[in-house]
């Protein structure tokens, strides 16, 4: 799992000023985001891609603006939009208490949390607690150490240093799975056939997009375009691309 999401400091700012009416429908749409966490945004073979991205474009698409993107590092991605750099900040972050203290954000739009991955001819383990008991693969100083440790106590735990060497480990059959961030487990299994992610999270965290506080207009007009885009179907397909069972 990567830590950058979980361990997110938010600078203090001031907000100065009073926001003019809303962008005339047509503008760009300032979009930031640190695209290094595949499958939620990365860049592929040159080009910004992930779920993040494809559904940020549908929405432009569906505001009826062209959607401009600024690459930064995820720990600027609040100060940045406090600061009136971009519109609004799109990059896996989670809701939470402390952030929405100083910015807005959309509806969720996507539950991350921790999820299973076994090879997909393992029939022994078909929901999380079926792991009790055998050998998991879980990344030192991330969240899935404790809570495994917790809420599956006879668990045979192997700690490694690195996300790939805890995927390789119940690849080559050392550990029966591997718990972690559900973004980079489908992300693994989508580009390494014989493995799967269990459709059953361990946790729930939800995924929001931040915008500024003092542009409330623009927060309800994404989420108007959120609705629209889960009833047309054209989110579940984008879903599908990216997070299907079986990363088809």
């Amino acid at each position: 799992m990567n830590t950058r999401r979980t361990l997110f400091t938010v600078a203090a700012a001031a907000l100065f000023g009073f926001a003019g009416a809303a962008q005339a429908q047509g503008e760009p749409l300032r979009v930031a985001t640190d695209a290094t966490f595949p499958p939620m945004e990365f860049v592929e073979n040159g080009k910004r891609t992930g779920f993040d991205v494809e559904l940020v474009e549908a929405i432009g698409k569906t505001l009826g603006r062209k959607v401009e993107w600024i690459d930064i590092d995820f720990k600027g991605l609040v100060p940045g939009l406090i600061s009136r750099r971009f519109d609004m900040a799109v990059s896996a972050i989670y809701i939470t208490d402390e952030r929405k203290k100083v910015v807005d954000f959309t509806v969720p739009y996507y539950a991350g949390g921790l999820v299973v991955m076994v090879k997909d001819g393992n029939t022994a383990i078909k929901v999380p607690a079926d792991i009790n008991g055998k050998k998991v693969s879980v990344q030192v100083g991330t969240k899935s150490v404790a809570f495994t440790k917790e809420k599956y106590p006879q668990v045979q735990l192997m700690e490694v240093e690195k996300n790939q060497e805890m995927f390789n480990l119940v690849d080559i059959g050392r550990a029966d799975a591997a718990v972690t961030g559900k973004p980079a487990a489908y992300q693994y299994v989508r580009t390494r056939p014989g493995l799967k992610v269990l459709p059953e999270q361990i946790t729930t965290e939800e995924y929001g997009m931040a915008i500024r506080k003092d542009t409330p207009e623009l927060t309800k007009a994404v989420n108007g375009a959120i609705e629209k885009l889960k009833a047309d179907g054209t989110y579940a397909q984008i879903e599908k691309k990216w997070f299907s069972a079986n990363a088809k």
